[in-house]
């Protein structure tokens, strides 16, 4: 096995049980930091492949080591998530050409691209089930009792996917083409790990083959626990991800949905004291498996789809209180993903990296020692592996002793560090106002402009703005403290058609460095 951050192929199940566990440790404890290089809405922005290309240097600078990528085959929805011809790597993401060119900027500065793998289902390529790219014949290949009525596999071996078919993995075609084009097409294109969707729906062990066969740098699954929308039970969510990474053998870490579950109790009802077990240790995954946990705030299906979102609102952390939760998973152990929206489309990504910097000159990893201070109704606090003090909620805290340097903060979050000094600010906010005259439906309205923050005038641009008193597009990003900006609005229907905005290019100077200012035009 070569996976990096190789997870124990001894049972997570004893982690969960009363007698101490004894499983061998890890390959080391993981520095890594994961962003979603994409959102719910990427696919329709037009050539995301070249706006991930044109972001692998700004990746690297942020600390990024792993970014996970749509899926990359061609599809019946816009998303990727309904797979149809698997060989075939021309997306709604762009051309294999361009995800090729993509991939290797990603490698060329060091930052690992984690593929989205849809191996649960697939559509037919004109009808229910005529797979192509790799061909399959006949009706095994779908479980018995699909919604497509013909099919005559063997039983499901997991929970079922209505809107394509159930793949039955205990056929060897399934599995060997499946194996072969993790490693000849994604892994020949560049990609370097697997991001494991919907693997409630299939066998656990059916993922450690392929994982076996296919010896990723780092692979994860979405195992979305049931109830998911209870929040009574978060033990219960951890025991349901600890048994899929026990039947996967422990080779793939899992998206920690059960502290996910926990943050969004705790800061939409202002009860921290979520976060604490009894025993004293962080609530969730985390407290169970940390080096097996990827935790995150929000992706592209939880996060909100109103003005400040840009996915599907299935289980959002209110939009007014994403950086609490970001300043508590990029302080705590497990390995912390952040979501592409919040770092580059919500104007966050000074304050997210400012929370990376910390965590990597501190030296905090997956395995890091948390001892909570304060855990109730208004206040989370803790000193994680004796070097970093984080502080969430509208209750004042600050760490006891001597030679703690406040480091970050923002809205109801702080962090301390034991020396070192906070960096000066070297950016400005910059409110972009753009008044569009007429609105089409499925219509979005961009910035872009002359610095790289702008993405250097591409069109393919992620600086999207929010409708807010129509036909008023607004939103807040930081941009170079001191400098003249060339800037401009555009807007792309949802047929990707582009209008720019008419006449001279726009001028804004920013003020000195941590000011800010309101740049406004119109179509």
């Amino acid at each position: 096995m070569t996976l990096k951050t190789r997870l124990l192929a001894a049972s997570v199940a004893s982690l969960f049980a009363a007698a101490p566990a004894t499983a061998k440790p890890l390959d080391g404890a993981s520095t890594d930091v994961m962003i979603q290089g994409f959102h719910w809405n990427s696919a329709s922005t037009g050539g995301w492949w070249n706006t991930v290309k044109n972001n692998a240097a700004t990746l690297k600078s942020a600390g990024f080591t792993m970014v996970w990528l749509p899926p990359p085959s061609d599809a019946a929805s816009i998303q990727g998530y309904l797979p149809r011809q698997l060989n075939v790597l021309n997306s709604s993401y762009g051309t294999e050409a361009e995800l090729t060119a993509a991939l290797a900027a990603l490698n060329a500065q060091g930052v690992k691209p984690i593929a989205d793998i849809v191996v649960n289902h697939r559509v037919g390529t004109a009808n229910w089930a005529d797979f192509t790219n790799p061909t399959w014949g006949g009706c095994n290949t779908v479980v018995a009792g699909d919604e497509w009525a013909t099919a005559c596999g063997n039983a499901d071996s997991g929970e079922g996917y209505a809107a394509a078919r159930d793949l039955d993995h205990s056929q060897a075609i399934v599995r060997a083409d499946l194996k072969t084009w993790m490693n000849s097409r994604l892994k020949g294109v560049g990609f370097a790990g697997w991001r494991f969707d919907f693997v409630k729906g299939f066998a656990g062990s059916y993922v450690k083959e392929y994982v076996d066969a296919t010896a990723p740098w780092f692979c994860v699954g979405e195992h979305w626990p049931t109830n998911y929308f209870d929040a009574n039970n978060p033990d219960n969510w951890s025991q349901q991800i600890g048994n899929w990474v026990t039947a996967n053998g422990g080779t793939c870490a899992a998206f920690d949905f059960s502290t996910k579950g926990l943050l969004n109790d705790a800061l939409t009802n202002n009860n921290y004291s979520r976060l604490k077990t009894a025993a004293g240790k962080p609530a969730g995954f985390i407290g169970h498996y940390p080096k097996g946990s990827v935790t995150f705030v929000d992706n592209h299906d939880t996060g909100p789809s109103e003005s400040c979102g840009n996915a599907q609102n299935h289980w959002p952390v209110p939009c007014g209180k994403v950086m609490q939760g970001y300043a508590y998973i990029l302080t705590h152990p497990g390995i912390p993903s952040v979501y592409w929206a919040h770092y580059f489309n919500w104007g966050l990504g000074n304050d997210i990296k400012a929370l990376m910097t910390i965590r990597k000159n501190a030296g905090l990893t997956s395995e890091s020692t948390v001892n909570i201070q304060r855990a109730e109704a208004g206040l989370y606090a803790a000193v994680i592996d004796n070097k970093v003090a984080v502080k969430i909620g509208g209750t004042a805290w600050s760490p006891s002793g001597t030679g703690w340097t406040l480091a970050a903060s923002g809205t109801d979050y702080a962090v301390w560090t034991t020396g070192g000094t906070t960096p000066p600010p070297t950016t400005t906010n910059v409110e972009f106002v753009c008044n569009n005259g007429t609105t089409v439906m499925g219509q979005n309205v961009y910035v872009t402009g002359s610095v790289a923050e702008l993405s250097n005038w591409s069109t393919a641009t992620t600086k999207i703005l929010s409708p807010t008193a129509y036909p008023t597009w607004r939103a807040t990003y930081a941009m170079p403290a001191n400098t003249s900006i060339q800037w401009k609005c555009l807007k792309r229907d949802g047929s990707g058609n582009i209008v720019w905005q008419g006449g001279s290019n726009n001028t804004v100077n920013t003020p000195a460095a941590g000011g800010s200012i309101t740049a406004t035009a119109s179509f």
